[in-house]
This record gives structure tokens, sequence and C-alpha cells, in this order.
């Protein structure tokens, strides 16, 4: 049996928009005030993208960030794969796109929908494209214009997101580090309490839809919020038992940013002290598939990842979708 090569992240970039949109600001809005989100939430600002900003101009200044960190040309990337759940248009894929606005001429593209796991969906796909050696290096991207879906005058799910892109350069790297685990999951089930009901073939758009505002982003909080706290310590441990390692092995988790008090629960399911679990949704709110991707890159480009940390990524989204992998720091 061929062996497969060992494949980690080359190169990091993000990108978030300059508009931002503060809890105070939001109370001039809706009915909420910046002491309820932040005290259930811990999100104290976002991101808004510029009118003429859309989900694959924010993909595009990440990914040359990315290629930049890598020193990587374009024409050298193989594959490019965007997670959102925003694209530009239902067809052409967003991939598709960024594909030929960044000059990524020989890529092939797709775009990747798992919501808020996207990121690690996303690595885990193009990662095996590189481990079985049909490709050498893949751009990865979580891109998202979640404010374009927002209800503005829905005060349960306004509050909680931004905007904003993050993008990795995959290749092979040495041996025993790089993308070591990965565990994806999905839960169908749960699909209806986080979902954007109107605009495809199930609801087409129309007068009613757009009177019912089916074309929003809806979501049913404490179930989402009773899903989370279960799947991120559950796909987390499976990640870590393919490797035979425990929480305790675990250098840094970087969590979907999506709360603070679902990421505290996990934490204590894990039995981790907190301060294990990077955190930034207070500056940025949830990105959905850039989150992940955003805080890797702050903790990247702050110096906070040592070569040979072993580190989870873990989220958990709309799909119901889950999942996670560990990665041994490679840079």
């Amino acid at each position: 049996m061929k062996k497969l090569k060992s494949v980690g992240i080359v190169g990091l970039g993000s990108y978030l928009p300059e508009k931002v949109l503060t809890n105070k600001d939001l109370e001039k809005i809706v009915d909420t005030t910046d002491e309820w989100i932040k005290s259930r939430t811990g999100i104290e600002e976002r991101r808004i993208a510029a009118k003429e900003e859309a989900t694959s101009d924010l993909a595009i200044k990440a990914a040359k960030k990315a290629l930049e960190d890598a020193n990587v040309s374009p024409e050298e990337i193989d594959l490019v794969i965007v997670s959102t759940i925003t694209p530009d248009f239902a067809f052409p894929a967003t991939a598709a796109i960024v594909q030929d606005k960044i000059g990524a001429s020989n890529a092939a593209a797709f775009d990747l929908e798992a919501a808020c796991t996207g990121f690690v969906y996303g690595l885990a796909v193009g990662g095996n494209f590189i481990a079985t050696g049909m490709y050498k290096k893949v751009l990865v991207i979580g891109s998202e214009a979640l404010s374009r879906i927002m209800d503005w005058e829905d005060r349960n799910t306004c509050v909680l997101f931004g905007d904003g892109a993050s993008a990795a350069v995959l290749g092979e790297v040495e041996d025993g580090y790089g993308l070591l685990s990965y565990d994806l999951g999905a839960d169908g089930s749960g699909g209806h309490t986080l979902d954007q009901p109107g605009g495809g073939s199930r609801n087409p758009a129309s007068d009613e839809t757009v009177n019912k505002k089916m074309h929003y982003l809806r979501m049913k909080g404490k179930e989402v919020f009773k899903f989370a706290v279960t799947a991120l310590p559950k796909t987390t441990l499976k990640t870590l038992e393919n490797l035979n390692m425990t929480p305790d092995d675990v250098d840094l988790y970087v969590p979907h940013q999506a709360n603070v008090r679902i990421i505290e629960a996990a934490a204590k399911k894990l039995k981790q002290p907190v301060s294990k679990f990077h955190m930034n949704m207070n500056k940025f709110g949830n990105t959905s598939s850039a989150s992940i991707g955003i805080a890797l890159d702050e903790l990247y480009k702050n110096d906070k990842l040592k070569k040979g940390d072993n580190i989870v990524l873990v989220g958990f989204g709309a799909g119901l979708t889950y999942g996670s992998c560990l990665i041994k720091w490679s840079k």
C-alpha cells in the first residue's frame, strides 16, 4: 500500500472588513443591551462587509495573505475550496470566482457547505487530496458575508454574527507533523434548528418567501446550544482517540467562535482549563466558516504557536454538522 504523505498548513491568512458594529450600535437598532449580549455570548463587536464587498472579495483578500505567507504562487495551487453559507451566487461557485481573481489558473475549484464546521471539513477534504498524492498544494478558504442574510429586526440572531474570511495553504510537511487525525459528523435531523429556508428549490424566491422573511437566517438558539455542548467534546475525543491521545496531550484548542458559554461547557466536559481554549468572539462575533481560521491566524500572527504544538480545531454548525482535527504544528 502506498504511504500517505504528511500534510500540514504551510501558509495562513485572514481578512476582517473595516466597519465595526458594536453592541452599543445594536442598542439603537433592536431591543437589546450591551450587557445582555456580552453576558450571554461574550460578543462585544463584529465586523460588517462594505456595500461593495461580497463573500468572494473577502475570500480573495484572505487567500492572497495565505499565499504570501506560504511563499506559494497562485499558479502552484492545484485546488481551491471555499466553505461558505453566503456564496456570491447560487452558481457559479464562489471558489471558481476566487480561482479566477487570484490567478490560480491551474486549479480546480468548488464550494463546500458545512456552515461553521466548514473550515475543518475543508482541511480534511483538501488534506486528503495531498496525502494521496493527487495534488501538491490546496487552498482552503472559509468566507462569510453573514450580514447579508441577517434579519436586523430579530434581536436573537442579528447580535451574534459578523463578516470575515480566513485561508490556509496546505502542502506536504515533514513526517509526524501536520494534520494527523480528523473526525467529521452530522445530525441532519436537527437541520431545522438553524437554516435559511427561502431561495432554494424547496421554497423558490417569491412574494410569499420575501414577506415571510424566509431569506434570512433563522435559529432556535436553545436547541443549537444543547447540540453544541455535546458535539464539541464528543468529536474532540474521537479525534484524540484515533491517536491514542487524551485532552491533556493537547497544547491548544481553537474552537468555533460562537458563544463563550458553549466553549466553557465543552472545556468542563473535557476536564480542561478554559485558558487552553482560544477565544476572540468578543471582537469578531460568529463568522461561521471563517471563524476557526481567523482564530488560528490570530494565534499564528501573535507568535502563540510553536513547532510541535498539538492543536485541536473543533467546530459545529448548521446541518447540523460537527467536526475536529488535530494538527501537530509544523511551521
